[in-house]
């Protein structure tokens, strides 16, 4: 199996599991990963339960297919932005419901979790946009500035990361933080305590040294 033919393996397997955790509906959200100067990307309107090894999509940096019959995502110019303008190697975008409703709410959520520091700081909510527009991908890079995801007001979320299962699970924290949020938030007369900046830094901190380390005996 080559590079390209292994990493769509594992992009049809992440995009099957948002569905499957219930982040997106029918043929919503899309996938992306980037191998050198490639991107591999889910394509559109098709089911993920019905792609197999021969349909691949793949374009370059600039937009241009050279590999697949099936037209990319509609969603290509936020991809796209994304790898010109970070280091991302993989990217999830879903329509996950309780993110998709605080979207509609503030426009950033509020630190009611330390695992807000995961995604580099309060998430910002970027000014609607149509979907798949140039318009779109603007909003969300300064969104996302100093951050691996953002909300997308009425829309849903994004994010990014050096591996498909981190973009992923920055995806679920985030729709994750939005149920928690929202929930305290619907509590009659009371209001949710939230942490502060230097909070958030000092959990910033030690996630940067958090799970298993090399050369721990």
């Amino acid at each position: 199996m080559t590079e390209l033919e292994l990493a769509w393996q594992k992009l049809v397997a992440t995009a099957r599991r948002t569905v499957s955790d219930g982040l997106v509906v029918g043929t919503s959200g899309n996938v992306s990963v980037r191998v050198r100067d490639t991107v591999l990307v889910t394509p559109s309107g098709v089911p993920y339960d019905r792609l197999g090894p021969h349909d691949l999509v793949a374009v370059d940096l600039d937009g241009e297919q050279h590999t697949g019959a099936l037209a990319p995502t509609s969603e290509l110019p936020m991809h796209l932005a994304i790898y010109r303008h970070t280091d991302a190697l993989a990217v999830v975008h879903t329509h996950a419901v309780h993110a998709t409703a605080v979207s509609t709410l503030v426009t950033e959520l509020p630190a009611v979790h330390y695992m807000t520091a995961a995604l580099g700081g309060l998430v910002r909510v970027a000014p609607y946009a149509t979907y798949g527009t140039e318009g779109l991908a603007e909003n969300m890079l300064a969104a996302l500035a100093g951050r691996t995801g953002c909300l997308l007001q009425n829309h849903g979320t994004i994010t990014y990361g050096a591996t498909l299962d981190a973009a992923y699970d920055l995806t679920a924290q985030l729709e994750w933080m939005c149920h928690l949020w929202l929930t305290a938030h619907s509590v009659p007369g009371r209001t949710p305590s939230l942490l502060t900046g230097e909070q958030l830094r000092e959990v910033g901190e030690r996630l940067s040294g958090y799970g298993q380390q090399p050369g721990r005996g």
